[in-house]
């Protein structure tokens, strides 16, 4: 079933957009990522121009991250205080991302950079990732009944003024952590079209050090409206948005992740790490593979 996307200018398989976003809904709900990172890619490797992706994912990224969070609020899995604050910090993010977008949209190198930070950032996340989820499969660690580390915040966050109480993250810390981190996540959110789900999580538990039965509901709460910023910024500004493509990968993304989301309920959270990080890590050797081939059509640029 052939689809054609006006933003684009190509015509695509419908059907395998739709099997895309559904991909994307999956882990979405199992891991409280919005599926950015694995959309965006995907859809370069199909032949959508990697602007057009990115700007679209987002798109899509909020219909999944919906869903999301009602599958997770039903079981009082959301700090709703943590959440605002990371949203406050991802608006302003999306804004300097709008920024640096029509910036390097000027110079003609976004497809790059778009491509570059996709390497870098998935590559070192999903390095780390692997690493956890073996030691936590090791034959000698994966039967342990010993009691779970308590997580504190990382000392830089203990040292930040002005501390507010979020009870349903157990935690007595500044708001300027999660604001930085919401702002780092939004910048993110507007160039690669990714929700910042991959590096939200890990940053919440390690640096935040937030109760993991919040972590996945509260990341994608904040998902949820900062890529609904995104995508407003993108259509006025960038005018990049299919809404062709959006709406195909959304049909997927919402059936997606309620399915995800029971998963994640009876999997085992080591053996669901190590899947999201050998995804991670596939996906980033196959973007370094794409940056140090010759593309398949050239362009040049003579002097008049």
């Amino acid at each position: 079933m052939d689809v054609y996307l006006p933003i684009a200018n190509l015509s695509v398989n419908g059907l395998y957009i739709v099997l895309l976003g559904g991909l994307t809904g999956i882990l979405s709900g199992l891991f409280g990522v919005g599926g950015g990172f694995l959309t965006t890619p995907l859809l370069i490797f199909y032949g959508i121009p990697p602007t057009v992706a990115a700007a679209s994912a987002a798109t899509q990224v909020t219909g999944a991250s919906v869903s999301g969070v009602l599958a997770h609020s039903k079981r009082n899995g959301v700090d709703y205080r943590m959440g605002l604050v990371m949203v406050g910090g991802g608006i302003i993010g999306a804004l300097i991302g709008a920024v640096l977008f029509s910036a390097l949209q000027a110079l003609g190198q976004i497809d790059v950079v778009i491509n570059i930070l996709y390497v870098i950032l998935l590559g070192s996340i999903g390095t780390l990732m692997m690493r956890e989820a073996l030691d936590a499969l090791r034959p000698g660690k994966a039967g342990a009944t010993t009691q779970p580390r308590k997580r504190r915040h990382h000392p830089l966050v203990a040292g930040l003024p002005f501390r507010w109480r979020f009870y349903r993250s157990g935690l007595y810390l500044s708001p300027l952590a999660p604001l930085i981190l919401g702002t780092v996540v939004g910048i993110l959110t507007m160039l690669m079209g990714v929700g910042g789900g991959f590096l939200l999580v890990p940053a919440m538990l390690y640096l935040l050090g937030m109760s993991g039965n919040v972590v996945v509901g509260t990341s994608l709460f904040q998902i949820l409206f900062v890529t609904m910023v995104t995508t407003m910024t993108h259509a006025l500004t960038t005018k990049a948005v299919d809404i062709v493509l959006a709406g195909l990968l959304l049909l997927g993304s919402v059936m997606g992740a309620q399915f995800g989301t029971q998963i994640a309920m009876k999997a085992r959270p080591e053996i669901l790490r190590f899947v999201l990080a050998a995804i991670v890590i596939v996906v980033a050797l196959r973007m370094l593979y794409g940056l140090g081939i010759q593309p398949d059509e050239i362009y040049t640029v003579s002097p008049l």
